[in-house]
């Protein structure tokens, strides 16, 4: 947590691995993915549990007892909020929504400060600024109009098998719009292009099967969407920087939170 007479609020970026020692703490936290997927457990009022990755954020109670823990490769930007910040009404709102949807608006914010993190930039005043504008972005919005996506039903279709042989142009018959009318939503809603949003589905579901079980890594690669075993080889190395091989090693010995981006 931050030092006292700097900052109500402190950020880190961190990894998860399959399996996590519950903690508690005297100060509230956001858990905001920015990459793969983490499983959440807090204990409010009875366990609530959810998966959270980079279009869902959670929010752990002072004081509140929970879990994370991922068997894919995983960061997370985890904000500490200092508990006398927490008395603003409007951001109390929070306590009755432990898991959350992040809103195009929230992602921007998100990407932002992961940059400033990562490129270890990050001043106090910028979280000043930065907390107060997240914080009013995720309690407010659920009382605001919110548009109707018009990728939700194509993610869930494909994201439930993203091994089937999908293209951008399938992926645009199914989500019944243009193919230049795809690049543009999912530029907009999710800062990304439909190749690069379906590899990374893809890359996700390869690590799940290289961690959690024992199937070759060249029928792991079919099976996920690849045409070879080297194309995720390749998709790997460049994702996460690592082999598929390798990854199932680590993930073995309970080493998946330490890979590199």
């Amino acid at each position: 947590m931050a030092t006292p007479g700097t900052s109500l609020f402190d950020i880190a970026i961190r990894s998860y691995a399959a399996e996590h020692e519950p903690d508690r703490h005297p100060f509230a936290q956001l858990v905001l993915p920015v990459a793969g997927e983490v499983r959440l457990n807090v204990d409010i009022q009875g366990t609530q549990g959810g998966r959270i990755d980079p279009l869902h954020c959670a929010f752990v109670p002072v004081g509140a007892w929970h879990t994370q823990s991922s068997r894919v490769f995983n960061r997370s930007l985890i904000l500490d909020i200092d508990e006398t910040a927490l008395s603003h009404a409007v951001w109390e709102r929070l306590h009755d929504r432990p898991f959350a949807a992040l809103d195009p608006a929230a992602r921007k914010l998100v990407e932002f400060m992961q940059l400033l993190t990562e490129q270890k930039t990050l001043q106090p005043a910028h979280l000043d600024g930065w907390v107060p504008l997240l914080l009013d972005t995720l309690a407010l919005g659920p009382h605001l109009p919110q548009p109707r996506s018009r990728l939700a039903a194509l993610l869930a279709q494909v994201g439930a098998d993203p091994g089937r042989p999908w293209t951008t142009e399938s992926m645009a018959q199914c989500a019944r719009l243009s193919v230049s009318r795809l690049h543009v939503l999912f530029r907009e809603e999710q800062g990304t292009t439909p190749h690069a949003w379906l590899l990374q589905q893809r890359i996700d579901l390869a690590c799940r099967w290289l961690a959690g079980s024992d199937r070759a890594i060249a029928e792991v690669a079919l099976a996920a969407g690849f045409s070879e075993q080297s194309a995720l080889t390749r998709a790997m190395r460049q994702a996460l920087d690592i082999t598929p091989a390798a990854y199932r090693r680590r993930a073995a010995s309970g080493e998946t939170a330490s890979i590199p981006q």
